[in-house]
Order: C-alpha cells, then structure tokens, then sequence
C-alpha cells in the first residue's frame, strides 16, 4: 500500500466520464442470489435424493454439506488469490463451472458422482461469494456506492430465504433433478452480459490497474497451504456448530479446529489478512455482520419450527408468515442505498441494525402464544431493518478496503457472514433445548434479539483511523471519498 499522488484515484473511482456498469452490478445481485440459494434449496430435496439414488439419509446429506463446507472453507484462500487475477476471467470460469457443475449434479447416477459434482460448485461458489462485492465496488462511482452494495447484499439473503419455497415447488411438479437445473438459465445469462461487458484488457473505470484478462494463474504453494489449513480448520467448526445440539462429539471437532487455523493465522498466509483488517480497522464492522447474521439466522429456525411443530400452524401458512421477512428486506434494500448515497453508509447502517433488533425484541414478550399476524408484522420489521443494514454496511466495508486487497476484505466478510449463519441456530436450539417448552422458544429469540442488538454499537462506533490510512487521506486529491 503506498500513497495516492495528488490527482491519483480512490479505490473502486471512475475517472469523470467513466460509465457506471449497472448491468454488472445487476449480474453480482443475480450470481449472489443463486449462490445463496443453493446454500437452502437442496434441503427440501434430501429425502427424494435418498429414494432416487437408492442411499441412506446421512449419504444424501452431502448433497448440501458437499456444497456448504467448501464454500465457507475456500473463502479467505479464494479471496487472496483473486487479487491477483483478472476480473473477467475469474468471473466467467467460476460462473461457467458453476453451472456446469450443477448440470453434472442434475444427471448423477449414483451418489458418488452427486457429492463430487456439489464439492467442485462449492469451490466455484467460494469465488463467485467473493467476487460479487468487489464486482459491485468497482462499477459505479463511489458516490454511488451504498446503491451498487445494496443489490447484492439484498439479492443475496432473498436468495437464501426463499430457497426452501422455490425447492418445494420444483419437487412437487418436476422432481428433485429440477432443483440443480433451476440455476443454469441464471448462470447463462450472467455469462452473456458480463462477456458483453467486462472490459477486456486493462480497465482504467476501475481506479487500478487490473490484471489484464486472458487467463488464470493456478494457486501456488502457499495458496495450497492456505487452503489445506483453512479449509480443515472451519469445516471442523462448521461440523461442531451443526452437531452441537445432537452429540457431545462437538466440542473435539470444536478443539480439533483451532490448531490449523492458529497455523494459518501465524503463517504467510494469515498474517497478510489479519494486516489488511488492522489496517483498516475493520474487525468490529466484521463482528458486527457476524452478530446479525447468527440473530436473523436463530430468528429464522426458532420461528418456522415453533408456528409448524408446537403451534400446530400448516406449512403453507408458516411460509407465509416468515416471507414477511424477505418481503421487508426486498422493499427497504434499495432504499438503504439511496440513503447510504446521500447520508453516509454508516448512520443509515445503524439505523437499520436497531430496526432489525426492535423487530426480535418485539417477538421476544409473545412466549408461545403466537399468531401468524402477530409474528408476521414484527418479522416485516426486523426484514426492513436489514434491507435497510445490507447494503450500507457492504458499502462500509468495502469501501474501506485498500485497492489491491479489496478480495480478501469481500472474502473475511464473507467469512463472518457464513459463520453467523451456522452459528445462529446451533445456538438458538442450544437455548431451546436447556429452557425446554415454551420458555426454550423465548429463550432462542432472546438469544437472537440480543446477537443483533450487539451489532447496533458496533456499527455505531466509530474506530480510531489507522495512520496509515491518515496519511493516505492527506496525500489524496480532494475530490476523494471515504467511507
């Protein structure tokens, strides 16, 4: 990281004149949503899975966690790499192998070919998860930011959210096949309109130098290291999170998993990450996208499993009930944007978080009598919330991130995210299980109310400006922008 001369751009600037590419931003916001939704819609499928292929249900369980695990374990590694290699040719490959792989799942035989199918897509997914921030960072103007951030960062959760629903319909009337084959029309056309896009070439609307396209530089070493280290370590703490509230077995995996991680975080391969986020003093923004994510995450399981088991509510009507959320989080993304634009990401941050948090505190004093309607506005509330917060606190992040490592900043926050979201029920049925009946209900959205709340002074709070980044604001022309 060296100083801007007077004159030189921001990270993410256009030169004026330069286009601002809202088709790209529209494809970041149309790969986010199909990533994400292939995080839930396979869950509907499992038992179909296991009939068709003549398997046990715990081998058709790796049809999602074939997915899942690589996905959250490539992250940093992914991002690290991605900032060394052209844009368009990342974004094409992950994009083609996405689909490709997910057509290869669709016709497997038996279940060997299925999970090899869903491990490949969930290292494809690892880069289209890091790759969709940096996307919408670098095609707009930084003005335009929080507008940019809040088309994936909306897209994103609906996608995972509505995964269920749309699984269930594809079940019902064409069988569990259709539900790979739903995102192949998606990836094709996200390849159209970014090859009709993307620069080739070096791209000066950037703000940077990119790395011209035209192929892809294979990991070295040290990026497989990186890999080996990262990947053992979160997938033993994603397998203890997802066994905690069933076997005692969890906290070895839980212990297991600390040894690579310290050996990644102390090495070559760490230490760089860690520098970026100190340097930008961006780890309470990453606690606080933790903290939301395992709130709505817990939110979301103690809800649907409490109106459909305890309450006896049918599941048409449960769905129903908790697309309140989704409903509230499409309307108000947008709108988080525009205001982010004209305030400042961070105040219109804030202000969603607390909505988020005034919407499960509001279910916290329900107990277990519950109605749709009563459960259903307060979702709406917490929804608006984090329509409000996405794109915001995207905007935050990566606009603080240094230009030559905007992957690896996507790929912690990425990171953080994916931990939140499997840690969010782990917890919640934690809570439930020792409260038991409908103390346990109240004690999971409490502990749900409480994640979130913490994220509000987090995001609230502003951090100390590292000197670094004093003196880069100092040498910087004056029309720059920070966020």
């Amino acid at each position: 990281m060296t100083g801007h001369s007077p004159g030189s751009q921001q990270p993410g600037h256009i030169p004026v004149g330069g286009d601002d590419r809202w088709l790209l931003v529209a494809v970041a916001g149309l790969l986010s949503f199909v990533a994400m939704l292939d995080m839930n819609i396979v869950n509907v499928a499992l038992a179909d899975i296991a009939d068709g292929l003549h398997v046990s249900a715990a081998t058709a369980q790796w049809a999602v966690l074939g997915y899942q695990l690589p996905v959250v374990a490539l992250l940093l590694p992914v991002g690290r790499w991605l900032d060394g290699v052209g844009m368009r040719s990342a974004l094409l490959v992950a994009t083609a192998g996405f689909g490709l792989c997910s057509t290869l799942a669709a016709a497997a035989p038996w279940a060997a070919w299925l999970i090899a199918a869903r491990l490949a897509q969930g290292a494809f997914g690892a880069v289209l998860f890091v790759l969709m921030p940096v996307l919408a960072l670098r095609s707009v103007r930084p003005e335009l930011r929080g507008r940019a951030m809040s088309v994936p960062a909306t897209l994103g959760p609906l996608g995972a959210v509505t995964g269920p629903a749309v699984g269930g319909l594809l079940l019902d009337h064409l069988g569990w096949r259709a539900v790979f084959l739903v995102k192949i029309p998606f990836c094709l056309l996200a390849l159209v309109v970014a090859m009709g896009v993307l620069p080739l070439g070096r791209s000066r609307e950037w703000g940077r130098a990119m790395p011209r396209d035209g192929g892809l530089r294979l990991p070295d070493r040290r990026s497989a290291a990186d890999v080996l280290l990262v990947g053992s370590g979160v997938t033993a703490l994603l397998l203890a999170l997802t066994l905690a509230s069933g076997s005692p077995g969890w906290l070895v995996l839980a212990l297991a998993a600390v040894p690579p991680l310290w050996w990644w975080l102390r090495g070559p391969g760490g230490r760089p990450v860690v520098g970026v986020l100190r340097t930008t003093g961006l780890f309470r923004a990453h606690t606080a996208v933790l903290a939301l994510a395992a709130g709505f995450a817990a939110m979301h399981y103690v809800v649907a499993l409490h109106l459909q088991r305890d309450d006896g509510v049918s599941a048409t009507t449960t769905g129903l009930t908790v697309l309140a959320f989704p409903l509230g989080m499409g309307l108000a993304g947008p709108l988080g944007g525009r205001l982010a634009d004209r305030w400042g990401a961070r105040p219109v941050a804030v202000i969603g978080a607390a909505l988020t948090a005034a919407g499960l505190l509001l279910l916290v004093p329900l107990g277990g009598d519950w109605s749709p309607l009563d459960v259903a506005w307060r979702l709406a509330l917490a929804g608006v919330g984090m329509g409000l917060n996405g794109g915001p606190t995207q905007a935050l992040v990566m606009g603080a991130a240094p230009p030559d490592h905007a992957a690896t900043v996507g790929s912690s926050v990425q990171l953080a995210r994916s931990l939140g979201f499997t840690l969010g029920p782990a917890q919640a049925t934690a809570a439930w299980g020792l409260a038991g009946g409908d103390d346990g209900v109240t004690a999971g959205l409490t502990l749900a109310a409480v994640a979130v709340c913490v994220a509000v002074p987090l995001l609230a709070l502003h951090g100390r400006r590292p000197a670094l980044l004093q003196e880069k604001s100092t040498d910087a022309a004056p029309a720059a922008h920070h966020p």
